[in-house]
């Protein structure tokens, strides 16, 4: 038994008659009436009951009205959310992003919950070389990062999507703002502090640029930790011990009150962001619609 013959068995059983559903279903009666007749051989029981003016259902034929009606509606609905799931409209989103990006994530995320409330996310942290692997994994489609991507991955096998840069910033202990009150600092000035730098065995990008504007200064840093984790960093200048130097959309993510941020007056570095993900992978719905929030 195939849904067309459940389809052919609902019309008899709405219209009482094979002439009346054969014009309903839009075919011939004879055809019809061995459908039933098959049917009626394959399950071993009789249908409906037979008088010369209508048809009548059985026990059975209530039966499998019943159970008929809830599959079609089941079938339809799960055509529905295929379908709504290949334009986007549902399912999970699986997105990486460093933590450095992910005061970058709520606005988009807003956007496409607002369109799309049946989609819902799961978020991973991680660094460079971690997401590359989830990324390879298929574990997650898209990862929000600062750039260059230093995962293992060869650059070519990345597609990319640039965001607008982000401005470099000191951060320092409320402790030891400057004494007259201004609200930027020199390189020169910078370099008297103790800077603590993010790095770690496989991400050394955003340190060797802060490194080198320094250096570009004539300069050299004052460097006391290298640490591997943003939020260690923001606890270490909260309790006095070191300034950095971040990316400004950094500070959103974290709690401020400990934590003064100057613009560094004689320095215009940038640090570039973007959303990257596997050229070979055929992006779901989902996450093409995540990507046009940013563009």
């Amino acid at each position: 038994m195939d849904v067309r013959q459940l389809k052919y068995f609902l019309a008899i059983a709405q219209e009482k008659q094979i002439t009346r559903a054969a014009k309903l279903l839009h075919m011939e009666q004879p055809p019809l009436s061995r459908q039933l007749m098959l049917m009626e051989e394959e399950l071993g029981a009789q249908l409906f009951e037979r008088s010369r003016t209508q048809l009548t259902l059985t026990a059975a034929g209530r039966l499998l009205k019943d159970r008929a009606e809830s599959l079609l509606l089941q079938l339809d609905e799960t055509m529905k959310e295929v379908k709504e799931l290949e334009l986007g409209v549902r399912g999970t989103l699986s997105i990486g992003a460093v933590v450095s990006c992910v005061s970058i994530l709520p606005g988009p995320i807003q956007q496409l919950r607002e369109k799309y409330p049946q989609v819902t996310f799961k978020i991973a942290e991680g660094d460079h070389y971690l997401l590359g692997e989830m990324l390879e994994r298929r574990s997650i489609e898209l990862v929000v990062s600062r750039l260059p991507f230093e995962a293992h991955l060869p650059p070519g096998k990345l597609d990319m999507l640039p965001l607008p840069s982000d401005p470099y910033v000191a951060l320092m202990p409320h402790s030891w703002a400057p004494p007259s009150g201004e609200v930027d600092i020199s390189m020169e000035e910078l370099s008297q502090y103790p800077l603590l730098t993010l790095k770690t065995d496989k991400t050394i990008k955003m340190h060797e640029q802060v490194v080198n504007e320094f250096r570009r200064h004539g300069l050299e840093p004052n460097i006391i930790c290298e640490c591997s984790s943003v939020a260690i960093i923001m606890s270490l200048i909260a309790a006095g011990i070191g300034a950095t130097v971040f990316p400004k959309s950094v500070i959103s993510s974290f709690p401020s009150g400990d934590v003064l941020t100057l613009e560094i007056r004689d320095a215009d570095f940038q640090s570039e962001v973007g959303i990257v993900w596997l050229k070979d992978q055929l992006l779901s719905k989902r996450a093409q619609h995540f990507l046009d929030c940013f563009k």
